[in-house]
This record gives C-alpha cells, sequence and structure tokens, in this order.
C-alpha cells in the first residue's frame, strides 16, 4: 500500500463533501448526535458505516477481535457506558460475520498466546452450545452458525449490564444481533429477542 495514496484520497473525499454541501464540516464539527451504536468485529472487511449506509456522525462505533462483549473489558464497557448513557443511543447492535478468523481460531488446538484468554470466551459460547454445533456436519457450516450464537451470546451480555437495563427501562433501548455475509454483502437480522432475554436474565441479572 503506497500510504500518500490515503492523503490523496483524502483530498478528494473532502472536495466531494464541499461539492455536495459547503457547509458539511462546519456541521460535522458541532457533535455528533448517533442514534445507534455498532459493536462489530475488527476484520478489515467489515466497515460498519459503509454496510449501513451511514455516514459520519450517525453511528458510534466500537471493533475488537469477534465482536465481544467481555464484562472486565474496561475498552468495550466504557463504549456502551458513553453510548448509552451520554450519547443516548436507542439501539445497540452486535453485529458479528461468516467466515470469522477469530472464530475459527478459537476453535483451533494452537497455542496462540496472548489470544488466548480473549478466544476463550468464543470456545464458553461453544461449549454452551455444543449439542447443536456438533450436530453439524459441514465444517464451514458449524463455524458459521457459531458465529451467529457468538452473537446472540453476546447480545445477552450487553443486556446483563445495568447500563443497558437502565436504559431500556426508561427510554426503551434495544439490542440487536445481526451477521453480515461477506460473500453476498448482506446484512441479516437475527431477530434478537430483547425482550424475552431480558425476562429470562432479571432473576439472577437484575441490576438496575
Amino acid at each position: 500500500m503506497d500510504v500518500a495514496k490515503v492523503f490523496e484520497n483524502n483530498k478528494q473525499w473532502i472536495k466531494e463533501k464541499l461539492t455536495n454541501n459547503p457547509n458539511y464540516f462546519n456541521e460535522l464539527g458541532i457533535g455528533q448526535n448517533p442514534e445507534l451504536l455498532f459493536i462489530g468485529c475488527s476484520d478489515s472487511r467489515v466497515t460498519a458505516e459503509e454496510l449501513m449506509g451511514l455516514g459520519p456522525g450517525e453511528v458510534f462505533v466500537h471493533r475488537n477481535i469477534a465482536n465481544m462483549v467481555i464484562s472486565i473489558d474496561l475498552n468495550v464497557m466504557s463504549v456502551v457506558n458513553y453510548a448509552v448513557d451520554h450519547l443516548k443511543v436507542n439501539h445497540v447492535v452486535v453485529c458479528g460475520h461468516y467466515e470469522c478468523g477469530g472464530v475459527k481460531a478459537a476453535m483451533q488446538s494452537a497455542d496462540l498466546g496472548i489470544l488466548n484468554p480473549w478466544l476463550r470466551n468464543i470456545r464458553d459460547v461453544y461449549r454452551i452450545h455444543k449439542n447443536e454445533l456438533n450436530a453439524i456436519s459441514d465444517e464451514n457450516k458449524k463455524y458459521n452458525r457459531l458465529v451467529e450464537l457468538n452473537v446472540q451470546e453476546q447480545c445477552v451480555n450487553l443486556i446483563k449490564t445495568a447500563t443497558v437495563q437502565k436504559a431500556s427501562r426508561d427510554r426503551g433501548l434495544i439490542v440487536h444481533g445481526w451477521v453480515f455475509d461477506v460473500n453476498t454483502g448482506k446484512l441479516v437480522d437475527l431477530k434478537i429477542d430483547f425482550d424475552n432475554i431480558l425476562k429470562n436474565i432479571m432473576e439472577i441479572y437484575h441490576l438496575d
């Protein structure tokens, strides 16, 4: 990659924005008011705003390996807190993607160094759903199903938090689970049953 090309692209982007709206950057500098927090994978193929057809200021984004929401990860928890409590987003999306390298790596019998404790959380998802997953003979289909189940479990992790529970009660915030199909470009809505998950976990995780 020619890094200098990035700056040429930036100049062209600025030109295009100002051609369409001479006040674009003045308006952008006023502040942000996103409706949606997007928690996605760091994979270079998953460009959050682009795949949703959104632009700067419309979505608050956090990305990490395999779109994980881990309670002791201060990074993702800080993002959730800021987006929900301060930016007042009304939708939180966990978006995984098929052909996820992080999910595949988690199921390998290999020492991956610093990645080991991170990927262990995906192995826990497999453990919870092992009966369903072990019944799938096609390895690629099994990994893609694990992608979906991982998204589901990260949504559950979000719903466990006091921040999300309070925002749900006070202003109707909703958690969504999506998967990006890198082979077709389509977003797949897993139709996470937010209300039912919240109801089922409140006995143990009622924090508000």
